[in-house]
């Protein structure tokens, strides 16, 4: 079962080329699948890298752009066909989920499960989905339209049990939890054993941050992070700068600077403009400002488990 991992199911910007497919990406965890964004050809994309629709509990759309949402009739129709019921999750604003339900309406009449909308403000921040071990926030960002970037981050693990120290002091099963938890254990004579002999530190909680179709905003930084990894947004190289500020976009560069000062661990590129025909030059441009990047490109899986 994977903890935390990114699949890149497409890493292209708006033009379509044969190399990439538009944006679409999976957060595994935990063994659920949590999509952001839904390009054309994302059903299919899925199927590829071996990951069962029936796990998508969640849809989170960065903005309303075709690129990052056409791919959503056919998944919504696909997941029809499968005639299981459940509950899938699109989390939009308003205009989007209005737009989103005619569609709906017309492609997938009679669903066998239901399709609900959590209606975000792109103007604020604010917790899209929250449970038991994970919170996914947004961020507002800056592009031709409303759009937000998420940040998927998991709640504080519990302490890991000595089971052999928890004998030997007398503590039931039935502490076990507290324990972990980080509570001291009090025999019944009134002796407290400090949590410290009984456990040892939890495993650190991973976080990743999804910033999508955006122009540079350095005053983000500390609203991101620090985070494990960071995709962001790297449409333009330096040599077009001026057409990325035009367009609400980023460039590579400055995608580096912002991993390193929101404190990331690693940078995931990506949403490359159809102009370039080898992404190599986006690694090198990021990493003049930050040493830790990953090329992006179609059926990379990116466990965060393993990032070194």
């Amino acid at each position: 079962m994977a903890d935390f991992t990114i699949h890149t199911l497409g890493c292209g910007s708006a033009r379509p080329t044969t190399r990439h497919n538009p944006s679409a990406t999976v957060v595994e965890f935990r063994n659920n699948l949590f999509m952001v964004d839904c390009g054309e050809g994302a059903q299919k994309a899925l199927l590829q890298q071996h990951l069962k629709i029936s796990r998508l509990g969640h849809i989170f759309l960065t903005h309303m752009h075709g690129d990052h949402v056409l791919g959503l009739p056919g998944l919504i129709s696909t997941l029809g066909l499968q005639d299981t019921g459940g509950e899938l999750t699109i989390h939009t604003f308003a205009d989007g989920a209005s737009i989103l339900k005619d569609i709906f309406n017309y492609f997938g009449r009679n669903l066998p499960y239901d399709i609900r909308f959590n209606i975000l403000d792109p103007k604020r921040e604010e917790v899209a989905f929250e449970n038991k071990a994970l919170t996914v926030r947004t961020l507002p960002l800056c592009h031709r339209v409303p759009a937000v970037g998420f940040v998927f981050e998991e709640k504080p693990r519990q302490r890991h049990l000595n089971r052999e120290m928890c004998d030997f002091h007398g503590v039931p099963t039935s502490q076990f939890n507290n324990v972990k938890g980080g509570m001291d254990f009090v025999r019944p004579d009134g002796t407290v054993v400090p949590n410290e002999r009984l456990t040892s530190p939890a495993t650190p909680s991973l976080s990743y941050a999804h910033i999508s179709d955006t122009i540079h905003l350095p005053e983000l930084a500390d609203r991101i992070g620090p985070v494990d990894l960071l995709f962001h947004e790297t449409t333009y190289l330096d040599s077009e700068l001026d057409m990325a500020r035009r367009n609400y976009h980023t460039t590579a560069r400055q995608a580096g600077e912002m991993a390193r000062r929101c404190g990331a661990r690693w940078l995931l590129t990506g949403h490359y403009s159809s102009r370039y025909d080898n992404e190599e030059e986006f690694r090198r441009q990021a990493m003049e400002e930050f040493p830790n990047v990953i090329l992006n490109r179609e059926g990379l899986r990116t466990d965060l488990t393993r990032l070194p």
